[in-house]
């Protein structure tokens, strides 16, 4: 059963959150085909599924990003979108509407409404059973989501079930300390945290922490050696050799850290027992993200927040490593503290 929009608010939303992006995308998907001959008619229909996919791609990470974003009603629109192409380009029971159904059932959970994300979440489920060979990549999103929704009606129990299963697909498809992986140790943190049990959600909180800050530090290196390119390349060097790699993060990705980061920070801030090191790391990996994003202002703020932490630390080692971030900032032209 899909979510319908029947109100006006609903309708507003829609538009707002995806038929702006998708507007002009919808008109030759929604147009019927001429007379062509057979020639011509496959390659309209090839075009046309070329389209539709992209439509999905669109969809699915603007949805992805409202529900990191916490805008969680305006994901809806997005993903019943993400939901209708796919069923249309792949079929009803194909596994590519998996992750539309996780899209929609993570919106329903943020807006509350826990017994249509377990409907959406049974589709997929549906689905991925009768789908032997569906990769982990999916499995643990389905298991991620099925945490979710367990932990926000207090069933800790099989919410843990779920995200240790998350952990172990993702760890197995991406890699130990991938940032795929991150969220499954993050949500698993939540719950302890939830529980009380500070040490165990401590612990979590600090690998989630080290995932991102090590993703984030490679990130920074290659932005750096993406500006060396650039500034020693030839007028005769071919473009495309200097822009290999240089969005190392998507959109989804970026809200996703913004999200994690913050809410570590707030945790570490605010527990009865500080620990400052893992704080400053924490603060550090915020720095570098926002010196990606360029916004310089903010990024020099909790870069020097973490420096005069670390400072009244016996231990310093990693005064050097954010130092050299924070003259990084202050060498972009942009950069006003």
């Amino acid at each position: 059963m899909e979510w319908q929009l029947f109100d006006v608010d609903h309708q507003k939303a829609d538009w707002v959150s995806i038929h702006e992006k998708i507007c002009q995308l919808l008109i030759p998907v929604r147009t019927s085909l001429p007379s062509l001959t057979s020639e011509e008619r496959k390659h309209r229909v090839e075009q046309l599924v070329k389209r539709q996919k992209y439509i999905i791609h669109l969809t699915s990470s603007t949805a992805q990003k409202f529900i990191f974003d916490g805008k969680h009603e305006k994901a809806l629109p997005a993903a019943l979108h993400a939901l209708r192409f796919s069923t249309k380009v792949y079929g009803s029971s194909s596994v590519q509407l998996v992750p539309a159904y996780i899209l929609l059932a993570e919106a329903c959970i943020g807006v509350g409404n826990l017994q249509q994300a377990s409907n959406y979440l049974s589709q997929a489920q549906w689905i991925v059973l009768r789908s032997p060979d569906c990769s982990s990549a999916f499995q643990h999103r389905l298991h991620r989501s099925f945490g979710l929704l367990y932990a926000a009606d207090g069933n800790f129990d099989q919410a843990l079930y779920h995200l240790a299963n998350d952990i172990y697909l993702a760890t197995s498809a991406f890699g130990l300390k991938s940032v795929e992986a991150s969220g499954g140790y993050f949500h698993m943190a939540n719950v302890f945290f939830c529980q009380n049990k500070m040490d165990i959600a401590n612990s979590l909180y600090a690998e989630v922490t080290d995932i991102w800050h090590t993703f984030l530090v490679k990130s920074v290196q290659t932005q750096e050696q993406i500006h060396k390119l650039r500034a020693e390349k030839s007028p005769f060097t071919e473009d495309k050799e200097v822009e290999v790699s240089e969005d190392t993060m998507t959109e989804a990705q970026q809200a996703e850290a913004i999200q994690v980061l913050n809410a570590v920070l707030d945790i570490r801030e605010k527990a009865p027992k500080q620990q400052p090191e893992e704080t400053a790391r924490v603060l550090h990996a915020l720095a570098m993200l926002y010196y990606l994003f360029m916004d310089l202002s903010k990024a020099y703020e909790i870069g020097m927040k973490a420096f005069d932490l670390l400072k009244q630390l016996p231990q310093q080692e990693s005064l050097e490593a954010i130092g050299y971030l924070l003259k990084l900032i202050d060498s972009q032209p942009s950069c006003t503290k």
